[in-house]
């Protein structure tokens, strides 16, 4: 291999391994980020064994990753004529994996909170009702203003995952054209 393609590959090694550390922020562990780092840097669709070859982890383990990167839509599955194992391709835009994955977690977030508040609210209106203690109305009274008090971030997280999804967001923070691009701005 001469020194211009072990450079390259040395280049590369820093960067999937920056991706996988920096992909720590998001919850994702470090060996789902490198494989997602050798599919970011691979310019033809790779195989799960492919892609086990270059991280040095089982192929259970880079199964499960995969799965993960999946269902971010980080990865996506393609079909490569003449063969009949599964293929793999990252999404080599970083915005579109970060809206992607932000807007999951805001509703995610929701969605908990919300279902929660569903067995919660009622119970403590029940309590307010027909409780005669006054230690416990105003307790059960503070926990229901807390609850309705966040239902105002709520609607504003997702007034703003929907922006991101509409693409919305970008009325009022452009997206700033490719570095390459000789009209920067």
């Amino acid at each position: 291999m001469s020194n211009e393609h072990e450079s390259i590959e040395q280049a590369r090694d820093i960067m999937i391994s920056a991706i996988a550390q920096s992909m720590v922020i998001y919850g994702v562990t470090p060996s789902v980020g490198r494989i997602y780092g050798v599919l970011y840097f691979s310019s033809e669709p790779l195989t799960l064994d492919e892609i086990k070859d270059q991280v040095a982890m089982s192929k259970a383990s880079v199964s499960n990753g995969m799965r993960e990167l999946l269902e971010t839509d980080m990865v996506t599955k393609v079909w490569k004529k003449g063969d009949r194992k599964d293929h793999y391709v990252a999404e080599k835009d970083y915005l579109r994996n970060f809206i992607t994955y932000f807007i999951n977690k805001i509703r995610q977030e929701r969605n908990l909170i919300m279902k929660a508040t569903e067995q919660v609210e009622p119970a403590l209106e029940k309590i307010l009702l027909e409780t005669s203690d006054e230690q416990v109305k105003e307790k059960a009274a503070k926990d229901l203003a807390l609850i309705k008090n966040s239902y105002d971030y709520f609607d504003w997280t997702m007034r703003l995952a929907n922006r991101f999804e509409s693409g919305e967001i970008f009325d009022y923070l452009p997206k700033k054209q490719n570095r390459g691009d000789s009209d920067r701005t």
